[in-house]
């Protein structure tokens, strides 16, 4: 065997080498590799009690409760199922009802969610655009910035 031949047969391993290392890290990531859960995928993908996951939608027309101190809780809603959120903290400015929210937390064996962060839209007319397309796919009715993903 030449050197070239040499050469290359060592790049090629190599590569295959990496290329199989990033195969296997894709395969064994593929369950988490989601933006955030919507309440009604909560049931279907079937997520564990206590696993840290992000929920998705929006907050609930007159679901706000303010607890003692920094205590809140509401629901998070894509217009076919509901869940109950619980986060001690203090808000973002933008939080309110009938906005969409994006919380993480773990989710208990009573049906609840805990969350320790909870995330705001920043504009009026923004919404995520993977909260959108989730909600646009359970027949939900969106505004036009909603629609577009972005902004207006």
């Amino acid at each position: 065997m030449t050197r070239k031949q040499k050469r290359l047969t060592m790049i090629l391993g190599g590569l295959s080498v990496i290329g199989l290392a990033a195969a296997l890290v894709l395969f064994a990531l593929s369950d988490t590799i989601t933006f955030f859960h919507t309440p009604s995928d909560l049931a279907e993908t079937g997520v564990k009690p206590g696993e840290r996951i992000r929920l998705g939608g929006m907050v609930e027309d007159g679901s706000v409760k303010k607890g003692p101190g920094t205590a809140t809780s509401f629901s998070v809603t894509d217009q076919i199922a509901a869940i109950t959120v619980t986060y001690n903290g203090i808000l973002p400015d933008l939080f309110r009802e009938g906005q969409g929210v994006v919380t993480e937390g773990k989710l208990q064996q009573d049906g609840t969610f805990v969350a320790d962060t909870v995330l705001a839209k920043h504009d009026e007319n923004y919404m995520p655009r993977e909260l959108a397309d989730s909600l646009k796919e359970k027949g939900v009715k969106l505004g036009k910035g909603a629609e577009e993903g972005g902004y207006q």
